[in-house]
């Protein structure tokens, strides 16, 4: 298979050893796609001045609590960040230079943002996975509160997310540790993926929705629920030789699986077909 060369560059970022992944660079190389004329280090210019302009307002004491407060501040009152809640499924919220260009995205990209001022200006955090809704944490001290960039960098305690994760579901939500683990870059961009290929598969994009996949599959290439996802859209587009292998390799890697039978009976269909 042939990568476009922003398909390239986003495999070359992303098997980086942990910890040395540009997550902004990799973000960058990901909408390339969707915009080939896009500069990523025209961005990520833009970004080392937001957070140039954050450092000079920072105040001489530089306890936690007025670090965030200064970048809420210049995100959110003298940039105007937001989000998006009109059109939240807008995929222009999903692309890095879309949501610097429009100031508004959705939660995981205004985390992101966020995370790259904060890096910048020396202030470790880290994005947190919770279910339905990203936020971001710093690492300095003892800390344990979160900043949720979608809703004006908001300062929440734990209890706190328990109440938003129960309000998003509505009903009541026990928060679980793994709801506010850090995740890796390898996760965040999955994640970003994974909003992209659903609001994809929703609009009928079926292309676009395949890439989204196939990109994830260079983040976790043994994901078997991608590569089954990756087979039925291939079949789908009636590329049935790609479609039989993937879908043969999920119930190799999964053949307790609930689907099982319609992945069986879809294969059995292509064999029938092509032996006509």
């Amino acid at each position: 298979m042939e990568f476009s060369l922003a398909r390239q560059r986003f495999y070359q970022e992303v098997r980086q050893p942990e910890g040395e992944i540009d997550l902004a660079r990799a973000a960058l190389y990901l909408a390339q796609e969707e915009y080939p004329n896009l500069e990523p280090e025209n961005y990520l210019s833009t970004l080392e001045t937001m957070a140039a302009e954050v450092e000079e307002r920072l105040p001489q004491e530089q306890y936690p609590l007025r670090v965030i407060q200064t970048i809420n501040r210049y995100l959110y009152d003298d940039l105007g960040f937001s989000g998006n809640q009109a059109d939240y499924y807008d995929p222009r919220n999903s692309y890095l230079n879309q949501v610097l260009d429009r100031r508004t995205g959705i939660p995981i990209t205004l985390s992101l943002v966020y995370l790259e001022i904060a890096r910048r200006v020396n202030f470790p955090m880290v994005g947190i996975g919770m279910p339905s809704h990203f936020l971001i944490r710093p690492t300095v001290g003892q800390m344990e509160v979160f900043v949720d960039p979608f809703h004006q960098g908001e300062v929440l305690f734990l209890e706190d997310c328990q109440e938003r994760l129960s309000q998003l579901y509505g009903r009541p939500i026990e928060i679980q540790p793994e709801f506010v683990e850090a995740v890796t870059a390898e996760q965040f961009l999955a994640r970003m993926l994974s909003n992209l290929k659903m609001i994809y598969l929703n609009r009928e994009e079926i292309e676009k929705a395949l890439a989204a996949i196939e990109r994830i599959l260079l983040l976790f290439p043994d994901a078997a629920f991608e590569r089954r996802d990756r087979g039925l859209l291939y079949y789908h587009l009636g590329r049935w030789t790609e479609a039989t292998t993937d879908l043969e390799a999920y119930l190799m890697d999964m053949p307790t699986a609930q689907d099982t039978p319609v992945i069986l009976q879809l294969l059995e269909q292509m064999s029938q077909e092509n032996s006509d």
